[in-house]
């Protein structure tokens, strides 16, 4: 199991795009319905960073969320919108309150 905490700023103006490319890509990442991904996006206070945990099972469940067309487009719009470079983190899950994959 791969688990990716992303965290970036996006410049203010941008915000309101940036939240309807996520919603965007998780449509069409529920459409594929890959069990092996476990996406959620989160929108802090400021209203301009946002915090993406990606949870997959394999390396090939990850690979079908980066070949997403829509994941690609979301990926070059944020990033020509930064104000604060994306932070990635590698965690390792230690327990859950429920079973994320079955």
């Amino acid at each position: 199991m791969k688990i990716v905490k992303v965290t970036y700023t996006v410049k203010a103006e941008f915000a309101q795009t940036n939240q309807k490319n996520v919603n965007t890509f998780i449509t069409d990442l529920r459409n594929i319905k890959d069990s092996g991904i476990r996406y959620s996006s989160y929108l802090a206070e400021d209203g301009k960073t946002f915090t993406h945990i990606s949870v997959h099972k394999n390396d090939a469940a990850q690979q079908n969320l980066f070949n997403l067309e829509s994941f690609k487009s979301f990926q070059k719009q944020r990033d020509q919108s930064l104000e604060i470079e994306p932070h990635i983190e590698f965690l390792q899950l230690v327990s859950s309150s429920f079973d994320i994959f079955n």
